[in-house]
């Protein structure tokens, strides 16, 4: 059995990503230890994994929350260029801090989150094999798929790919500081120059193939594998269940990072009235009720909510269009009316649309009319649900977890890059 070190940032959306995963491989008989900031500790640990901090003195208990509500003000490219700040900092405390504690722990394998390519670096210069774990949208660029903070649809006609093209030589810039950090590094380390971020042994994504845009160009040990998230022993959260009714429940939610525009929570209740069907509203976290104006309707407004039991309930979710509420809307086969704010919540909802599970409506043409009725659209129309629940069996068929357990598995055993056949 082989140590197992979990590399991501400290937020809900990636953990909730890397910590089922981690568990299993634990209950698969490895020993899996995650290695971040102090922030994560109680979460890794009420997942009884094992815990190595660094960055204490940089990044303090409480600087991720710090972090998010500042984030949670902002959207389109300046909450990218933010995030990618923010990120630039903690990969300058891992290059300085983390290869002496990860060297310390004496891992034979690391994880590494795709938006974490840090990790990667810090891998070959420990002599460390390593996998890439895609808990977002995957970065790979090609020509005819649409940069992913776009939702713009998937199009094969030369002008879109020129466009695409076009976007993506004005973008990659903006990368520039961190991919120059990693430079600097190998450099420093008498490492080969960089031809990719990403292992090549095996990359997991946890969607399924089928919500993805015919991809031409990923590598051969590109695996979908579909959402870890089922495995996932969440913490309780109280929840009113006696006040649902049984009307059609409409579950909201804006994630936990840019959920903190209160106008957008306005216009979902208000689009929801005269519709006969219960809404409840999760903030995330980055709101609180004092915050919150009286809304349209009345509808059940909770802090935090019991996301999955919700949407065993649920007949549409509401959401910014993050990809584990997207994922775990549809391992339920519930249609989605999506409202992307940053970062890939616009390719997650370009995805939406282009699989027929749901809609999206940018912030610049939000309006409580065009939500109304794209809500009752969604709701009324049968193809949607229909959509859904093929992607629900979608997800199923993809095998989750444990098929992600089988690639490691076989890439710890082999020491060999694991083809994915679909691809060959």
């Amino acid at each position: 059995m082989a140590h197992i070190g979990l590399i991501c940032p400290v937020e809900t959306g990636h953990l909730n990503t890397m910590l089922p995963l981690g568990k299993a491989l634990k209950q698969s008989g490895h020993r899996v230890t995650f290695f971040g900031i102090v922030d994560a500790r109680t979460k890794i640990e009420a997942m009884e994994l094992e815990f190595q901090g660094f960055g204490e003195k940089v990044f303090p208990l409480g600087s991720t929350n710090k972090s998010l509500a500042k984030l949670a003000k902002l959207s389109g490219i300046p909450a990218i260029l933010y995030t990618m700040k923010w990120f630039r900092e903690l990969a300058q405390v891992f290059f300085d801090e983390a290869p002496t504690v990860i060297k310390s722990a004496q891992i034979d394998w690391l994880l590494v989150d795709q938006v974490c390519p840090e990790g990667g670096t810090v891998a070959d210069y420990l002599n460390i094999p390593f996998i890439t774990i895609c808990s977002a949208l995957p970065f790979n660029q090609e020509p005819s798929i649409p940069p992913f903070f776009t939702s713009w649809p998937y199009q094969l006609n030369w002008v879109s790919c020129l466009r695409n093209q076009v976007v993506y030589t004005l973008s990659n810039p903006l990368g520039k500081p961190l991919k120059q950090l990693r430079a600097k590094y190998r450099q420093k380390w008498g490492l080969t120059p960089e031809l990719s971020p990403d292992s090549s042994l095996a990359i997991l994504s946890h969607q399924p193939a089928e919500f993805e845009f015919p991809r031409k160009n990923l590598p051969s040990w590109f695996h979908f594998t579909g959402p870890y998230h089922t495995s996932l022993k969440r913490p309780f959260i109280p929840f009113p269940w006696e006040q649902l009714t049984d009307q059609p429940l409409i579950y909201a939610s804006m994630g936990t990072l840019q959920n903190g525009v209160v106008d957008i929570f306005e216009k979902i209740a208000q689009a929801c009235v005269n519709l006969k069907v219960q809404l409840v509203i999760s903030l995330g976290g980055s709101n609180s009720f004092s915050s919150l104006p009286k809304l349209s309707g009345d509808p059940l407004v909770v802090n935090y909510a019991p996301q999955l039991e919700l949407l065993e309930k649920a007949s549409l979710t509401i959401t910014h269009g993050g990809m584990n509420t997207t994922l775990e809307s549809l391992t339920y086969g519930v249609p989605i009316v999506a409202i992307p704010i940053t970062n890939d919540q616009p390719g997650v909802a370009t995805r939406i649309v282009y699989t027929g599970s749901g809609e999206l409506i940018t912030l610049s043409r939000l309006n409580v009319p065009r939500l109304h009725q794209t809500i009752k659209k969604v709701l009324t129309e049968p193809s949607y649900k229909k959509n859904a629940l093929e992607l629900k069996n979608a997800i199923h068929q993809a095998g989750g977890v444990t098929r992600a357990v089988e690639i490691i598995e076989k890439a710890i055993a082999t020491q060999k890059p694991v083809l994915n056949n679909a691809l060959l």
